[in-house]
């Protein structure tokens, strides 16, 4: 590996379990990403920022491919349901995260990927996640409307920002919308859903056209067939956000992590 950091096949496959239940909760899995390392004193934290990028592509892949399996059969009604007005709406939860993706990334994923800067986001994501629960669950998802899927993409385009959890962004979105908790979270992955493809193919593709530095497609190969096996074993998390009946104890993790991990930090 390139620099003075490494990846081990070890903690590849540790990375890429870690993915998968906290890809399907509004935890920040990119947050997770980052905090691990750190607090474990990885050289992880060392290596080059690009093959950073590169192994959580092939770790959001391997998710990817597990949620089009998991989820094959509400993929296929929501393909089915698609009316002028639904694309629309899907459309503009996509092009906010899209076209700030486009502009931003670069600087974010330069000045907004330190481990104090991902706590303090995950104790911000919590402390919003907590709040916007307290909202009236009033609505079912058949009541989204287009305007409802523009505040959705506006949350899509916060969570860019590593630590705040795209799952939890738009989770807090929809409730603060007055959507039903399952209807929120039913929302929220169908907004998640294409954002995942779409990055990831298209990061992909760029990470194949540029190649990678020998020694490194063994880990990132463990890493990806990892986080695949950890969302499918996961799976069942789905249902249980569909069931819950109050996300505190999910914001107070948050924020826990967020405040251990700034204390852990800031004493080195």
């Amino acid at each position: 590996m390139r620099g003075r950091g490494r990846l081990s096949p070890v903690q590849a496959a540790a990375l890429g379990a870690l993915q998968g239940p906290t890809e399907l909760l509004p935890v920040s899995s990119s947050g997770h990403l980052v905090l691990l390392p750190a607090l474990l004193r990885w050289d992880y934290v060392d290596l080059d920022s690009e093959l950073r990028k590169s192994f959580e592509v092939a770790l959001h892949a391997g998710t990817a491919l597990a949620l089009l399996l998991g989820l094959r059969r509400e993929v296929a009604e929501v393909v089915r349901e698609l009316d002028a007005a639904r694309i629309a709406r899907h459309l503009l939860e996509m092009a906010p995260a899209a076209a700030a993706a486009f502009v931003l990334e670069r600087r974010i994923e330069e000045r907004g990927g330190s481990g104090r800067t991902v706590a303090a986001a995950q104790i911000a994501g919590g402390l919003a996640l907590a709040l916007a629960d307290l909202s009236p669950a009033r609505r079912a998802r058949s009541s989204a409307t287009v305007r409802d899927g523009a505040v959705i993409g506006v949350a899509q385009a916060v969570a860019l920002v590593p630590g705040v959890s795209r799952n939890g962004a738009t989770l807090t979105a929809a409730r603060l919308l007055r959507f039903e908790r399952a209807a929120a979270n039913q929302i929220s992955r169908h907004a998640a859903l294409p954002i995942i493809l779409a990055a990831a193919g298209l990061k992909g593709f760029r990470l194949a056209r540029r190649g990678l530095p020998r020694g490194v497609a063994v880990p990132f190969a463990i890493g990806s067939l990892a986080s695949f096996a950890s969302t499918l074993a996961s799976s069942r998390l789905v249902g249980k956000m569909d069931r819950a009946r109050t996300y505190a104890p999910l914001a107070a993790y948050r924020v826990a992590l967020g405040i251990g991990s700034r204390v852990a930090l800031g004493r080195r």
